[in-house]
């Protein structure tokens, strides 16, 4: 019984890798379905740019405290220790004519030198003829340790350094907002593009359809006797010529699904299905004037400048304050010992003080480099209105071309319905023999490019909405919230 069990185990180790293999499959090939809410919110989550002016925020917010630290106590603690291998001398005059051996033997008995130190110098004393001598006044081992406070009480680099911090954080916030208002953008017009592929593929897959049912119709027509060989190589050459454009139209369709998917930090294998349709809704619009001046406020680049111009006028006032002087106050406290022979002989001291500084002269350095700030200042701000005049261009643009195609899209809508009914009616004409295979071939092409053409006019349509909306800064309040409620002071 045992051994029959064993025979079995190749066979379940095998039935379970193909289970784990198969349920390895149907998790992959899963699909995920995304509205336009969820596909948003689903890239400002993944979406590569997001995080890098996530990321540009937390690091402004890191120099904001690093600016502060500047202001705070200083307090450094240190210690050393050295012992001499040979002591260093010095020369001293000759103590006989003026002290005496004494003071030598004074030196000898308070052990402020050893033994043989001592004899070296009785000897060198000696043979001195009563000129000059040379000793170690050091002992062979010291020590050190210090303990050193010091605290700015006036610099205007620092105080500066502080506001111009703050005003790199609220550039990087108002750079991160850009960023969402982009992405969102990006999600929408990606999203509706690969709405119009699909549906274009849809509108080409019903044309070849279409010509399938009319070929079929044909052939039997010409089995009975009562359609020409022509007719039916014209309905032959009909599929044929459809064929590779629906295969083109699947490709187009993979590869705005493929970008969709980057744009939404997704791998290249995740299935996903869209929900929602090419569908649009006439928008009520403001005049360009105000469209213009709304633009001139809200927009997030024209906004991102603005902030930049005050970081560049604090990098000015920063410049500046290299002419002004640092008032310091500082103390230290320190212990000390010497010892030829560790037996150390330790004191202590303590201080307290001011230290003043300012620059007198260093080569028209800070004159040139305030200069060079200057100029990044007039630069943004050319840049600004560059901006400005290239929006108001921009926004003129998207008002005639929404007014155009808002005006044809009602005509459009009839144009697609005149073709199906015109389909219909060649179909049934040429069944009733009163019709020819020509005026069916002309009417499908007829409403492919009507449904084409609507179905392009409603694509721009809602992407010119959209890039109006990029450019006036209308962004839903809830996708700036899901960052900047994160990012408070």
């Amino acid at each position: 019984m045992i051994k029959s069990a064993l025979k079995n185990v190749p066979l379940l180790l095998t039935a379970l890798v193909v289970f784990l293999a198969s349920n390895g499959l149907e998790s992959k090939a899963e699909n995920l379905s995304l509205n336009l809410d969820q596909a948003i919110e689903m890239a400002l989550e993944n979406n590569h740019d997001t995080k890098k002016a996530l990321l540009e925020v937390d690091k402004a917010q890191a120099a904001i405290d690093e600016a502060y630290g500047y202001a705070y106590p200083t307090v450094d603690l240190s210690g050393q220790y050295h012992h001499f291998l040979e002591k260093p001398k010095m020369p001293f005059p000759d103590l006989e004519g003026q002290f005496g051996k004494g003071m030598i033997e004074t030196l000898n008995q308070f052990k402020l030198i050893t033994s043989q130190e001592y004899t070296d110098a009785m000897k060198q004393f000696d043979n001195s003829g009563g000129e000059t001598l040379s000793d170690a006044f050091t002992q062979t081992n010291n020590f050190e340790t210090k303990l050193a406070v010091s605290q700015v009480l006036f610099s205007s680099a620092v105080f500066t350094g502080i506001g111009a911090s703050e005003d790199y954080y609220n550039l990087s916030k108002e750079q991160l907002k850009s960023v969402v208002n982009k992405t969102v953008f990006d999600v929408k017009k990606t999203f509706y593009g690969v709405l119009l592929a699909k549906e274009a593929r849809d509108i080409l897959q019903q044309s070849f359809e279409n010509a399938q049912t009319n070929l079929s119709n044909v052939k039997a027509f010409y089995e009975q006797g009562l359609a020409a060989e022509y007719d039916k190589m014209q309905a032959e050459i009909q599929v044929e010529n459809i064929r590779p454009q629906v295969l083109e139209a699947e490709n187009r369709l993979k590869d705005a699904t493929n970008g969709l998917k980057m744009i939404l930090g997704l791998d290249n294998e995740a299935e996903i299905t869209l929900l929602g349709e090419l569908d649009y809704l006439v928008y009520n619009l403001n005049s360009y004037n105000d469209l213009k001046n709304t633009a001139l406020e809200e927009n997030y680049d024209i906004r991102t400048l603005k902030s930049k111009v005050k970081l560049d006028q604090a990098q000015i006032e920063l410049t500046e304050s290299e002419y002004w002087p640092t008032i310091a106050a500082f103390g230290n406290l320190s212990y000390n010992g010497v010892s030829n022979d560790f037996d150390f002989t330790t004191y202590s001291s303590a201080l307290v003080g001011l230290n003043f500084s300012i620059n007198l002269f260093q080569g028209g350095r800070t004159f040139h480099k305030r200069q060079q700030n200057e100029i990044s200042k007039m630069q943004t701000e050319t840049q600004i209105n560059q901006m400005k005049e290239y929006l108001s261009m921009d926004i003129k643009t998207k008002l005639n071309e929404i007014e155009r195609v808002q005006s044809s899209l009602e005509a459009q809508e009839r144009n697609v319905k005149l073709a199906e009914k015109a389909y219909t009616m060649s179909e049934v004409r040429y069944k009733e023999g009163s019709g020819t295979q020509l005026e069916v071939l002309n009417a499908d092409i007829a409403l492919k490019q009507a449904k084409t053409n609507r179905l392009n006019s409603v694509y721009n349509y809602i992407t010119a909405i959209a890039e109006l909306d990029k450019i006036l800064g209308k962004v839903d309040d809830k996708y700036m919230r899901r960052f900047m409620n994160k990012k408070q002071n």
